[in-house]
């Protein structure tokens, strides 16, 4: 990350906010949707959000207006989004706080799928072209206003929408970008919306029939208690507003090297892993929750930089995936339930998220593939072409 003053010229305007509801209210989502421990873990955690970018296709400068197309799409957009709504039905709703004294006070977190005005849907406008964001030496700053919630964090669930769908024009192109509670869902679950989304797009005429449709936790009462309010703001320690700074994509031994730290100086990599296939028995892919937990390896910056190369590199990264069993995702969940950890800056410490294995140009919402990929998670992220990495 390089400091810069620099603002972009160009503003994302407003044109238009609403809800979108489920276009048909199930039984089940007028119950409560309670978290699972692992969810709880993240309350305190950033929106996951993610988007894509798309081209005009050439043949809509022809016998279609513009301004038609625009419209035409956007209502297919908010038709397909409130039928996929019915399948993702909490993710229409609030959290809420239920909590119990007997036989001690606790506390647990639900979807309230009843008290909730439905899912986010904006349409905006931006004068740039697509070459403008795809051809830019840095990520331009002007992407982080591509989505509805940044700097929003889980908690924020309370009072904002669990999912917003964000629809910017730009004047060549269309972004996509959608931002979703994290403890509703983790990146995997995010990707199966989104290409849930897109495949009701393409397929109207049955509104309700998807090949993958999601699994959700069918229980009635709370899966996690705790001594303490999760989404009470006092307990939350949010970290101070950081300067504006110039985006860049570097890999875990470019940014050790940037460091210039000595040799002897240890250096570790963190990612998540999904937690699915670890489980016993196993969990199917189309389990919508978060199921991913951290894990890491660490490295000698000499080790890293100077003695082996990026071959090395990879393989302590997978060495690291292989010994990630479930015992040690459960012993995780579980230190982190008793006591949370305090929100603490390493500065030898590089982080990793989202996965190569998401299907995201997949979804295509009759457009043709994205011409790029853009994930704001914490840090930044942005993908050209087919290829993802994120420091």
């Amino acid at each position: 990350m390089i400091s810069s003053s620099s603002s972009s010229s160009s503003e994302v305007k407003i044109v238009s906010e609403c809800f979108i509801k489920p276009k048909t209210v199930a039984l089940k989502s007028k119950e409560p949707y309670h978290l699972s421990p692992t969810d709880h873990v993240v309350v305190s955690f950033q929106y996951i959000q993610k988007g894509l970018l798309f081209l005009k296709q050439s043949d809509y400068d022809g016998a279609t207006k513009p301004k038609d197309f625009m419209e035409t799409l956007l209502e297919k957009l908010k038709d397909s989004l409130a039928a996929t709504l019915v399948h993702f039905y909490p993710f229409a709703g609030r959290l809420s706080t239920l909590k119990t004294d007997n036989p001690r006070r606790s506390y647990s977190v639900f979807v309230d799928c009843n008290n909730s005005p439905g899912a986010g849907f904006i349409h905006a406008k931006l004068d740039l072209c697509v070459s403008d964001i795809i051809e830019s030496t840095y990520v331009p700053l002007v992407v982080h206003f591509l989505f509805d919630h940044h700097k929003a964090v889980n908690l924020d669930g309370q009072n904002m929408s669990l999912l917003s769908v964000k629809v910017t024009e730009l004047v060549d192109g269309v972004f996509i970008g959608l931002s979703m509670n994290h403890s509703i869902g983790d990146g995997c679950a995010f990707w199966h919306f989104f290409n849930s989304f897109s495949d009701i797009f393409t397929n109207l005429n049955n509104l309700f029939c998807l090949k993958n449709p999601p699994i959700f936790r069918q229980v009635s009462g709370p899966l996690c208690r705790l001594p303490y309010s999760p989404l009470d703001k006092s307990s939350i320690s949010h970290q101070s507003e950081s300067p504006v700074l110039k985006e860049r994509i570097f890999l875990w031994r470019s940014i050790t090297r940037a460091r210039k730290a000595p040799n002897d100086q240890e250096t570790t990599c963190r990612f998540a892993a999904d937690s699915r296939s670890r489980m016993d028995p196993p969990l199917p892919m189309n389990h919508v929750g978060f199921y991913v937990s951290a894990t890491s390896t660490t490295a000698k910056n000499g080790d890293l930089l100077e003695k082996n190369g990026l071959g090395w590199a990879a393989s302590k990264l997978h060495q690291a995936v292989t010994e990630h069993t479930g015992e040690k995702i459960a012993s995780q969940i579980d230190r982190w339930l008793k006591s949370p950890p305090a929100a603490v800056h390493d500065p030898n410490v590089v982080h990793m998220g989202s996965s190569p294995r998401f299907d995201k140009y997949g979804c295509q919402f009759g457009m043709g593939k994205a011409v790029m990929a853009v994930s704001l998670t914490g840090r930044y992220q942005l993908t050209l072409g087919e290829k993802e990495v994120e420091a």
